[in-house]
């Protein structure tokens, strides 16, 4: 009995190392097939059943000291039989079968590092789903289906589509890169203007989804936050001249600042007004006014990144909620509004004026927004409706909008604190 105990925790630790392991590393596994293979899809369906093999394997045999390596190696091993079964033996086989053997004499006889190559396999990978041969919502599909390993419905959501849209988004997208022969090549450095724009964007979604989740049981996800953090680092370094670069990774490190304070001991949610801002972390304070600073360097205006990053600087800096300059950040908001119009940063800006003016006049500007279509799914405007008619002593109201806001999130984080905020009204 004891002994079955004993095995029976065995399995489910080799099992949650398993989902670790590919939660964090499946971009990186998924990016290094397909530069072998060349295939999108191919390489995704070699992962996967990979996965399959370590959820199998690991329990009875134990966790490998590189789980990830053990992953890929494992895939292009399926790689090479994939192509023996379709009398494909051709280069690839031997490149793979070279690379399985020799990874650390290649890597020891490498060139010298070229500055304009993107030596990052997930950047590279990021930069081919945005080609510009795929349509702007394929290529964001795509790349955080690939890249952040969003599932389908979690995308769907972001979106505001049906699944079924964004599974044929992601089909098409692979058939369209498969047809084309693209190669796992990223541009070289005087094409990557065109395609920047779209990187950045995917990047940010990716940053996004990882502060707060869309579904599932966590209030953050901040493994992906931290490899979008990385992502934009090493195109920082790549793209050292482009502004927006640099105002998307101030943006990154000033709201990822914020996290170690966003949760408290048993991982609730713990809202600006209420975190410990001793616990926020300084070096990501530093680093993201410091590359706001570099993004302003230019000259040339900042840009919609560069605007948000210059609001949480305004949060960053502020003592507590009181003295934070929330004036400023409404001008802020307004900048953003001319250059990046959207119904969410009118939401925000509605907030902040909220704060700087009082919730009558921003309940106003929220009230406008009703009609919005894409605001009618999700939960924040009436969550942000919610507060604003509390502040007014509007009780009734108040609690409905927040039960209404419960049934539209997906996080069950973020339910739990909308019920609890319909219960106290």
């Amino acid at each position: 009995m004891v002994a079955d105990e004993a095995a029976r925790r065995a399995e489910d630790s080799a099992r949650r190392a398993v989902v670790a392991v590919w939660r964090i590393e499946s971009a990186r596994i998924v990016a290094t097939l397909t530069r072998h293979t060349g295939d999108f899809a191919l390489a995704e369906d070699l992962a996967q059943e990979a996965l399959a093999d370590a959820l199998a394997q690991w329990p009875e045999r134990g966790v490998p000291r590189n789980g990830a390596a053990w992953l890929t190696a494992v895939a292009k091993r399926k790689a090479i039989d994939h192509w023996r079964r379709r009398e494909r033996l051709d280069d690839r086989v031997a490149a793979i079968a070279h690379d399985l053997e020799r990874e650390q004499d290649e890597a020891a006889d490498a060139l010298p590092w070229d500055p304009d190559e993107i030596d990052d396999d997930v950047l590279r990978l990021v930069f081919i789903a945005c080609h510009p041969l795929l349509a702007p919502q394929a290529r964001v599909a795509l790349t955080l289906r690939v890249v952040a390993g969003l599932e389908t419905a979690e995308i769907a959501r972001a979106f505001l589509v049906p699944v079924a849209t964004v599974q044929q988004r992601i089909v098409r997208a692979k058939q369209a890169l498969a047809d084309a022969h693209v190669p796992f090549e990223a541009p070289p450095r005087g094409e990557r203007a065109q395609r920047l724009a779209a990187v950045l964007g995917v990047l940010y979604v990716i940053f996004t989804e990882g502060h707060a989740a869309t579904a599932g049981d966590d209030w953050m996800r901040p493994d992906l936050a931290r490899e979008a953090i990385r992502l934009v680092r090493t195109l920082a370094a790549l793209q050292p001249d482009e502004p927006e670069v640099h105002g998307l990774l101030a943006l990154l490190e000033l709201t990822a600042a914020r996290f170690p304070a966003r949760v408290d001991a048993q991982g609730e949610p713990v809202l600006l007004a209420d975190q410990d801002r001793r616990r926020w972390d300084r070096g990501a304070i530093r680093r993201g006014r410091a590359a706001l600073a570099r993004a302003e360097g230019f000259g040339r205006g900042l840009g919609p990144y560069a605007l948000q990053a210059a609001i949480a600087e305004c949060h960053a800096v502020a003592a507590d909620v009181a003295s934070t300059d929330w004036a400023r950040i409404v001008a802020l908001y307004g900048g953003l509004e001319q250059v990046a119009p959207s119904p969410v940063v009118t939401l925000n800006k509605a907030v902040a004026v909220s704060m700087a003016g009082g919730p009558g006049a921003a309940l106003a500007i929220v009230d406008r927004l009703a009609g919005e279509k894409a605001l009618a799914i999700g939960h924040l405007l009436p969550s942000v409706r919610g507060e604003l008619l509390s502040r007014l002593g509007r009780d009734d109201e108040a609690r409905a909008a927040f039960a209404q806001a419960a049934e539209r999130t997906q996080n069950e984080r973020e339910r739990a604190i909308l019920l609890a905020r319909a219960a106290t009204r």
